[in-house]
């Protein structure tokens, strides 16, 4: 294994204090990704440069002509704060001829879009919910809210990670779905989408590849002792709080017991996802199991979160890879990526 310089981008605020070498410092839990994914490449024995990047690309520019970088393992979410320029840095290193992690730009563009996704995958035949999109330049009226497949969900049309998903954004009529509209814009200071809420099994199915895809063991999010009035949805406090989860007894597993064939649609499905949204790297898309047995997919999360205890390196580690394989695969399809 070629020995690489690897250029780590991350947020300034990400960045781990130089003394946090102990994994069990109360400090980890704020930088356990970029911690995981840092240990991990000194491991595989490359070169690490952490690179902060905010609002300007001149550090980006700085690290490669100073410090020559074979490849940008991009660990970014936005640019300034914006979610919806994130694919501008990977088009940045792709005029700079510098390899990247992840997924390329214009599936960055297509799949971090929730509309226009959802758009693409239909127009494909892929089956997913019903949606309307209130832009925070257009007055939300009881017009526009009125004949949709209620109920429904009410999230940003750009964030990802479930920010601004709460009980709440599950919402029955024009009114509460008015309200919610405007507390998600501003909140977030983004469009807001609401599409139809399909009751059934939720899935996590991760990706990974460029032209050869491989397709690991599904995630379910399972919701075991909810109140009555509470809903199965993935809200911010179910991504993010292991108390919360604790106390409604909400887990993350590996599917089972799915219907007989039922595997491989999914993974026919998401092997087509992942082509109409023009991806690479790796993704993980997020799927509704209706009672009925239809699949509908509800987003492809480009550049899903990676850390040791995320799904995408539980679903990684089933197949057959460890954390490290994990993330040299993921070098390698960067550098492949880039002489494609």
């Amino acid at each position: 294994m070629k020995k690489l310089k690897v250029m780590m981008l991350l947020h300034p605020e990400m960045v781990p204090p130089e003394d946090l070498t102990n994994m069990d410092d109360p400090r980890h839990d704020k930088y356990r990704t970029e911690m995981d994914v840092k240990l991990a490449l000194q491991t595989l024995g490359h070169d690490v440069l952490i690179v902060p990047v905010h609002d300007d690309i001149a550090p980006i520019r700085q690290a490669i002509d100073d410090w020559k970088p074979h490849i940008a393992f991009n660990m970014l979410e936005d640019f300034a704060g914006f979610g919806a320029l994130d694919f501008y840095i990977v088009s940045y290193l792709d005029m700079l001829g510098i390899p990247c992690t992840g997924c390329n730009a214009r599936g960055l563009l297509l799949s971090r879009d929730k509309a226009l996704s959802k758009k693409l995958m239909a127009y494909h035949r892929i089956r997913v919910p019903r949606f309307r999109v209130f832009p925070m330049s257009r007055k939300v009226t009881m017009k526009r809210a009125a004949n949709l497949p209620y109920p429904m969900i009410v999230k940003s049309k750009i964030e990802q990670g479930s920010v601004g998903i709460a009980q709440s954004s599950y919402v029955e009529t024009p009114g509460e779905l008015i309200e919610r509209v405007q507390q998600v814009h501003k909140m977030t200071g983004e469009d807001a989408i609401a599409e139809q809420y399909i009751e059934g099994r939720e899935l996590y199915v991760t990706v990974m590849g460029n032209q050869r895809l491989e397709v690991f063991p599904f995630r379910e999010l399972v919701f075991d002792k909810l109140d009555e009035g509470m809903h199965r949805i993935a809200t911010y406090h179910v991504k993010w709080n292991d108390d919360y989860r604790e106390k409604w007894g909400i887990d993350y597993q590996f599917a089972r017991n799915l219907p007989q064939g039922m595997e491989e649609t999914i993974v026919r499905i998401a092997k087509r996802v992942y082509r109409v949204l023009e991806m690479s790297g790796y993704a993980r898309l997020d799927l509704r199991l209706a009672g009925d047995g239809t699949i509908y997919v509800l987003e492809a999360n480009a550049n899903a979160a990676i850390s040791r205890d995320d799904d995408v390196a539980y679903a990684a580690q089933k197949a057959g890879y460890s954390y490290q394989q994990l993330i040299q695969r993921l070098l390698s399809l960067g550098l492949r990526a880039s002489r494609a």
